[in-house]
């Protein structure tokens, strides 16, 4: 799996540059500070194995969501706490996350 570059400048996005066709199931939060996505799975084994395969491209991009489960569904909050917005580096992690869940899915 490619893990697309977060190395950008850390500039709070506004909501028109952020690209949201390239972010599928993806949503941009209310008062624009955060991107949002429930993720579902037929059971919890799945969420948890989607939870689990994305440690590894998490901790490379040095980059930690905000994130829940309860049974087969994972919600993710992604934002970059040190500048307080959306920044390429949630880009980036909403893009590798959506290549798990789909990697994921192909293999059941």
């Amino acid at each position: 799996m490619t893990h697309p570059s977060s190395e950008k400048p850390l500039k709070i996005l506004s909501a028109s540059e952020i690209p949201l066709h390239e972010l599928e199931a993806w949503s941009i939060s209310g008062d624009q500070k955060s991107l949002n996505r429930q993720f579902k799975f037929k059971n919890f084994q799945q969420a948890f194995a989607f939870m689990t395969a994305c440690y590894e491209p998490i901790e490379a991009m040095n980059h930690h969501p905000d994130w829940s489960n309860v049974y087969g569904t994972v919600n993710v909050t992604l934002n970059t706490h040190d500048v307080g917005g959306i920044t390429y580096k949630d880009i980036a992690l909403a893009k590798v996350m959506n290549e798990v869940m789909n990697e994921l899915l192909n293999k059941s």
